[in-house]
């Protein structure tokens, strides 16, 4: 057992401005990242617990999801933006315990989940109140933890620059993972039909039965003659890709006329090889796009739109994650290890809750 030390703080301004009223401790667990390389560079320390600065929140962590970006960051690949913590974690949930000058006395206590731009796999993390949403009734902080990564990249990448429709086909690669179980599930809610990408016919299964409409095992069927025979030869009207490379081409196959190719991850490679020509002729379009550099205010805006069309389905209990395993915090390596190996089924979490027991 790890002792904490603690102070006893009154409800008091401190040296950052930050609010103070409950008994917080002076140092926290965490995962670092000893240097960049596999799971097992993955190691406990104790470090301070950080304070809030204006605009910002303390928040005592549930638990935190694990994502394809913290293996990258963990493997040198992928480094935090300026300013960013350098623990891993871009997802968390818990309760907001400290506030930052200009913050709302309101926001402390509330249960939030949230976007942040690292520091996840900590006792204790900074966030924006603006990037966050209310956990509600019935949905469990492990479910809430998983939420925000996924919701912010879908919603951002297929409604807002995929422009999907109801009415309309979309192809997503990667249909077990967490964002495209997460894409299975915003699309159906928003009337599309859904075609997945999986790598085996157990996971083809598992996508099918999160809600797409037709999920092809990629290693053993051409998704692209797949997808026109059940588009009867018309192609699908946007494909959210995660693997760029020499999928590229192929996904502008199977799309449609004016179809939209939207590229969030580059598992192939991040060079790909196009037919120009064919792809003016189909007058089809290619975009892409990372969430962790934008700016605050982006964020905040994503998150007040999530709020409106999205968190209602929440709250009702009709939206929920599909989840994988849950780790403690001590094992991250463990979910690193099981995120890398590509077996899971929907989100991996670390319960961060109970560390300070161990």
């Amino acid at each position: 057992m790890v002792g904490i030390s603690r102070a006893v703080h009154r409800e008091t301004k401190g040296t950052r401005g930050t609010l103070v009223d409950i008994d917080l401790p002076r140092e926290m667990n965490v995962i670092v990242i000893s240097e960049p390389g596999g799971p097992e560079v993955l190691k406990r320390e104790r470090r301070a617990v950080p304070q809030p600065g204006a605009g910002e929140v303390l928040v005592r962590v549930s638990h935190a999801g694990v994502n394809r970006p913290d293996c990258l960051q963990r493997a040198g690949s992928y480094p935090p933006p300026k300013g960013a913590s350098d623990l891993p974690g871009l997802e968390i949930s818990g309760e907001i315990v400290a506030l930052g000058e200009g913050v709302d006395p309101g926001e402390k206590g509330k249960r939030i989940c949230a976007l942040v731009n690292g520091g996840g796999y900590a006792e204790y993390c900074i966030a924006r109140p603006e990037h966050g949403l209310p956990v509600p009734e019935g949905l469990s902080m492990a479910e809430a933890a998983a939420m925000p990564e996924t919701l912010f990249t879908v919603w951002h990448n297929v409604f807002q620059r995929g422009y999907a429709r109801d009415g309309e086909t979309i192809l997503i690669h990667g249909g077990t993972s967490g964002i495209g179980t997460m894409a299975t599930m915003l699309a159906k809610a928003f009337g599309l039909q859904v075609i997945t990408t999986c790598g085996s016919d157990e996971k083809c299964a598992a996508s099918l039965k999160v809600g797409a409409d037709l999920s092809i095992n990629y290693k053993a069927q051409d998704f692209v003659e797949e997808v026109k025979d059940f588009t009867q030869g018309n192609g699908v009207q946007l494909v959210l890709d995660v693997v760029a490379g020499s999928y590229t081409q192929r996904n502008l196959d199977a799309l449609g006329e004016d179809g939209r190719l939207v590229v969030i991850a580059v598992l192939g490679g991040p060079v790909s090889e196009i037919n120009v020509a064919k792809m003016m002729v189909r007058r089809q379009s290619i975009t892409g796009s990372t969430l962790r550099p934008r700016s605050n205010v982006f964020k905040g805006m994503l998150a007040d739109e999530l709020f409106r069309e999205v968190w209602p389905m929440v709250e009702s209990g009709e939206l929920r994650p599909v989840m994988d395993q849950t780790f403690a915090m001590a094992d991250a390596a463990g979910a690193h290890a099981r995120m890398e190996a590509g077996e899971h089924v929907g989100k991996i979490v670390l319960d961060v809750s109970g560390e300070s027991d161990r």
